[in-house]
């Protein structure tokens, strides 16, 4: 009887199927059983072909060999992971292997790692598909009773392979156009491009941004305030001081009149499920934790603990055969801090809604939920133990019924001028009290419309004033992005747009980029020192800056990248065509370089320093890290780093900000911002005259070794002595 070979992405994901199948004796890059032989991929084994690939002309860089518009696209198989190849390889040509299994990611990247392998190897016979959205053992077997045929997923495929030639075609002749260009290493993608134009935009409107002072005017009552607002237009701010003084003079020692009381009942949904981009929103607002990190912490918690379902999802909604899961699901998370908010949603029906459960929003997976699996809080880590706590939380507040409160708004005439106050009663905490005590509610009123406790106040009654007192503010500019609202952006990039139709068009595409793509061009645009941190701001660089403006202007435009992800939604769905997509590519490539080769602009390093690069000789430039600053050599092909500075968790004695670790050796050094200075050895010492000395070693030493990690120093020894082969 033959055998069925399973093709996951992961290791990991690979011994728990093999375990699962009751594969349990081990082959060279594989478990064998019975019935199924399971290997893996580690990511992609396989990748498009680098430009070298397609004529010796392109070992060189040059401007008159572009565009690079190859016919046919070839595929390589990646250097490093070559061994694994060669397993699965030899695996698919097995005789005795009938069928495969695919059982990759079940998203548009898996498939695309599965089908470049299997079209690499050759293989020819039958293609089943493994389609599931937990990793939890109920999951995988279910799955393994329902697989689909392959053919179902060929348009999936389709779509992956149009994304990685779009972003081969047009990426690299861009960044090769701009590296010669302007003999600087800058880069160029349909994507990232557009999206650092974001945040160059922001820092633009923030620079030119003039402030304008302007005033309130407020009432006070007995035990409340009252707000002026403007007849006309309802505003509360005037720009006008001589209309302040003038209406001061007139309404100060005057009472006012109830003309209006207005009492509303009134409910708060609960918020939507989680998709990948929210809770990377969330996680970044309340934890400031990068859009990368929280997709490598959720991968952790679908693979490794089984817990929440898959996460690379665009979808905010369930499908209608989840709904009689959820109460065994509940019954999972009833554990430490969720038993009793568990409980209250199990004592009654579970009502679903449209907001909720709708086929018709779900495309490859549903939203982010917890699985079946038990859970042991006391097995994660502090940042997996956080991320599922916010997927917790949003799972039993989105079954939990509305806030339900009671609005009152009054308005008090005073000398014919109007002034409002509002007041809440709360009548049912619902959903919200899954929040209570917990700040995970991204609340951010508009402090000059507060709501306030108000007595019992009657129609037509003389209202008898304390005061009525201005204050002064000043407009704001618009705030800088920070990773949150920059996946808001990107996922809404038509919102600033003034044609309402392409407005409306963008509003029905994902936007720029997908949610499983988001975090990696965010990261990227960061690593290649486009923009950088400070706190949770996002700035962007000098050489961002130029970058945006040495651009053709096509490629900066959100519109036409989120048109491309609709084109590749549709080729995933078999409603468009593949090879046209593919030739309007080729088309925008070679515009694209026609117009970075006839630009007359310049480009200048504000950021070079003096210090010379020991490998070619070239001055470095000085940039900033993700976790420090570092020298960088300008030449792309030297790739020389040295690491000057890291941010540590040390804490200034002076200002308790964290301090740099700058230097090397002995006359290592901690800096602040406020001028404090202490040697390593100083601080080693006065901490342990604190009593704190083993703690400090453990601290520094992590220190150092985050170091060592964030700069990998380019040298020849380095590089001689990684090629020893020592016993």
């Amino acid at each position: 009887m033959g055998k069925s070979l399973v093709l996951t992405e992961k290791p990991s994901v690979g011994r728990d199927i093999a375990k699962l199948l009751g594969c349990n004796q081990k082959g060279n890059g594989c478990f064998i059983g019975s019935r199924y032989i399971v290997t893996w991929a580690l990511g992609h084994l396989v990748t498009l072909a680098e430009p070298e690939a397609y004529g010796d002309q392109y070992k060189t860089w040059r401007l008159e060999d572009l565009p690079m518009l190859p016919k046919q696209m070839e595929l390589v198989v990646i250097k490093e992971t070559s061994k694994q190849y060669s397993a699965v390889k030899q695996l698919l040509r097995q005789p005795d292997v009938e069928e495969l299994i695919i059982a990759t990611d079940a998203g548009r990247e898996g498939e695309l790692v599965a089908r470049w392998i299997i079209q690499k190897a050759g293989w020819r016979k039958p293609i089943k598909r493994l389609w599931i959205s937990s990793q939890t053992d109920k999951a995988i077997k279910e799955g393994f009773n329902n697989l689909k045929p392959g053919k179902a997923y060929e348009s999936l495929y389709a779509a992956a392979e149009c994304r990685a030639q779009a972003d081969w075609y047009v990426g690299l002749n861009v960044t090769r156009a701009l590296t010669c260009k302007y003999n600087a290493q800058l880069s160029a993608g349909r994507v990232q491009t557009p999206t650092l134009a974001l945040v160059v935009e922001r820092e633009k409107e923030i620079q030119k941004f003039v402030p304008k002072d302007y005033w309130t005017i407020h009432a006070q009552g007995q035990g409340y305030f009252l707000r002026w607002q403007d007849k006309s237009n309802g505003q509360s701010r005037i720009f006008d001081e001589q209309k302040v003084e003038k209406l001061l003079q007139r309404l100060t020692g005057k009472q006012g009149r109830l003309t209006e009381i207005k009492k509303e009942a009134k409910k708060d949904l609960p918020p939507q499920a989680y998709d990948l981009t929210e809770l990377q929103r969330d996680a970044n607002r309340k934890y400031g934790y990068s859009a990368k990190r929280t997709s490598s912490i959720m991968q952790q918690l679908y693979e490794q603990h089984k817990l929440v379902t898959y996460p690379r999802t665009d979808s905010r909604y369930l499908t209608d055969d989840i709904v009689a899961t959820l109460p065994e699901r509940l019954k999972s998370i009833a554990v430490g801090p969720y038993s009793e908010l568990t409980r209250r949603v199990l004592r009654t029906k579970i009502v679903t809604t449209k907001r909720l459960v709708d086929n018709s929003k779900v495309t490859d997976h549903h939203a982010i939920i917890p699985t079946e699996q038990a859970v042991f809080l006391g097995k994660l880590s502090q940042e997996e133990a956080r991320i599922y706590d916010l997927i917790v939380r949003r799972f039993i507040a989105v079954l939990s019924p509305a806030f339900e409160y009671e609005q009152t708004t009054i308005k008090v005439d005073i000398q014919g001028e109007v002034f409002t106050a509002k007041g809440k009663i709360m009548k049912s905490k619902g959903w919200r009290m899954v929040y209570e005590g917990n700040d995970s509610i991204d609340e951010e009123g508009d402090q000059e419309d507060q709501e306030q406790s108000l007595p019992d106040l009657k129609a037509n009654q003389e209202i008898e004033l304390l005061s009525i007192k201005s204050a002064s503010g000043k407009t704001k500019p618009p705030k800088r992005y920070t990773e949150a609202t920059l996946l808001s952006a990107m996922e809404h990039p038509g919102q600033r747009l003034e044609d309402a139709k392409l407005r409306e068009t963008l509003e029905k595409t994902s936007g720029l980029g997908t949610p499983a793509t988001r975090a990696d061009i965010i990261e990227k645009l960061f690593n290649s020192f486009y923009m950088e941190r400070n706190g949770k701001e996002i700035t962007p660089t000098s050489k961002g800056i130029q970058l945006v403006g040495l651009v053709p202007a096509e490629l900066k435009s959100p519109e036409l990248t989120a048109k491309w992800e609709q084109q590749l939604h549709e080729i995933s769905k078999g409603r468009e065509d593949q090879q046209r997509f593919i030739q309007g590519i080729k088309s925008y490539a070679t515009q694209l370089v026609g117009q970075v080769v006839g630009s007359s602009q310049t480009f200048r390093h504000d950021n070079m320093t003096r210090a010379k690069c020991p490998e070619c000789g070239k001055f470095l430039l000085q940039v900033k890290g993700k976790r420090g600053e570092m020298l960088v050599c300008q030449d792309r092909e030297c790739g020389y780093r040295q690491g000057l500075s890291v941010q540590s968790n040390a804490r200034c004695p002076q200002c308790h900000k964290k301090m740099e670790l700058r230097g090397e050796g002995e006359n290592k050094l901690f800096t602040c911002g406020c001028g404090y200075r202490e040697k390593l050895s100083a601080f080693n010492k006065r901490k342990e005259q604190e009593g704190k000395g083993s703690y400090n070693k453990k601290e520094v030493n992590q220190f150092l070794q985050k170091q060592k990690e964030a700069v990998p120093v380019n040298t020849a020894l380095a590089d001689a002595l990684a090629k020893l082969k020592l016993p």
